[in-house]
């Protein structure tokens, strides 16, 4: 099946929000996005119908450091992994340095809330019911000293826990920017958060690149305990790889990945209340890195990891995307490849991180296969 590039008439480098987040308003017809065209990242809207483009930004000031922009500016510029969109009210919220700004698709801006100095920040989320956003902020000392290869030359979770830093879930009213809840945990990097889309009072969050990643990656808060989502036994381990927690199912279960430790097979993973997690194993060769979101309706996902044919040159990251519908009783997953991405896997910005649109009829995924950044999309049979 052929991909469709929906920005190759379009200036500059152009990629979806974080997978976390929509990138397309809820009646299927406007899409935003993330450019380099003004020589500093800004967010852009595009209407899919006709073409046309136009700036909800005007940063000019490069970006923000944060999770997992390393190399940014301290206190300043524009928040790469802070845009969250609320495709039912059209508005974008995002960070320009310490200011936590909400935008109308008609590029009306104002600021409601400023962060505390001395905290870095990483990927928000905005509650469904359009009422309350979730920013994760942590100690600034956790990502303080030199980089190498892009990202700290420390261990960072190392840090944060011989000197016992801190992380905090800072929950904001969308209207008032009043502070609603603030939860401090220790000895935690968050760098993930997201509300359930049944419940806004229960957020989901992690623990970023844990020594013991098997049992301390996912996690729930529900406005009064912190519930592990994934602990050891029944075939897991401490040091098993967890990975790219979201919610599913509407809120009733959240998917997750990873790989079993010692070179043990990569799975596809379910947590429930009722159930707590269940997983299925992938085939022995598949350890491509890459990530699952979740249709609206059904049990059906989209990768654009693992899955490989024989002829397929060795790589890191996944060379499709593709379709998987589970049958977690059996333990057991089908895979459907759509198309080859082309996506290098150079940097955080050109993950394909693949979404269904709003009626899961399309698979929008970002690539740079055309030689830059660009939004594509591919039908979903």
């Amino acid at each position: 099946m052929a991909p469709e590039c929906l920005t190759s008439d379009s200036p500059g480098n152009n990629q979806l929000l974080y997978f976390t987040s929509p990138s397309l308003l809820e009646d299927g017809r406007t899409l935003v996005m993330i450019s380099d065209r003004t020589g500093h990242p800004n967010l852009v809207a595009r209407d899919l119908a006709t073409g046309r483009e136009w700036l909800l930004t005007e940063n000019a000031s490069g970006w923000l450091r944060s999770y997992v922009y390393f190399d940014g500016r301290v206190e300043e510029g524009f928040g790469r992994a802070s845009v969250s969109l609320d495709p039912a009210r059209g508005r974008i919220y995002h960070l320009q340095g310490l200011e936590l700004r909400r935008i109308d698709l008609s590029g009306g801006t104002r600021t409601i809330a400023t962060l505390p100095r001395g905290q870095v920040s990483a990927f928000t989320h905005v509650s469904a019911d359009g009422k309350r956003l979730c920013v994760p902020t942590t100690d600034d000392r956790a990502l303080e000293g030199p980089l190498k290869d892009g990202r700290p030359a420390h261990d960072i979770d190392k840090r944060v826990q011989e000197e016992g830093l801190r992380s905090w879930l800072r929950v904001y009213d969308c209207e008032t920017g009043a502070l609603l809840a603030c939860p401090e945990i220790p000895r935690a990097w968050i760098t993930h958060v997201q509300f359930s889309p049944a419940d806004p009072s229960l957020i989901l969050y992690n623990h970023e690149w844990p020594g013991d990643c098997g049992i301390r990656r996912m996690w729930l808060w529900d406005g009064r305990t912190h519930l592990p989502l994934r602990t050891e036994g029944e075939g897991r381990s401490r040091r098993d790889w967890t990975c790219h927690e979201m919610w599913a199912d509407g809120g009733a279960s959240v998917l997750y990945h990873g790989a079993y430790a010692d070179g043990g097979a990569a799975y596809l993973g379910r947590w429930t209340r009722e159930k707590g997690p269940t997983e299925a194993a992938l085939p022995a060769s598949w350890h491509r890195y890459g990530h699952f979101t979740a249709s609206r309706s059904g049990n059906r996902f989209v990768s654009d990891g693992y899955y490989q044919e024989a002829d397929d040159p060795e790589a890191r990251g996944g060379a499709w995307i593709s379709l998987q519908e589970v049958d977690w009783g059996k333990g057991s997953v089908a895979w459907t490849p759509l198309c080859r991405h082309g996506s290098s896997w150079k940097g955080q910005d050109n993950h394909p991180h693949p979404v269904f649109d709003p009626t899961d009829r399309w698979i929008y995924f970002t690539s740079d296969a055309g030689g830059k950044r660009a939004v594509w999309r591919v039908a979903v049979p």
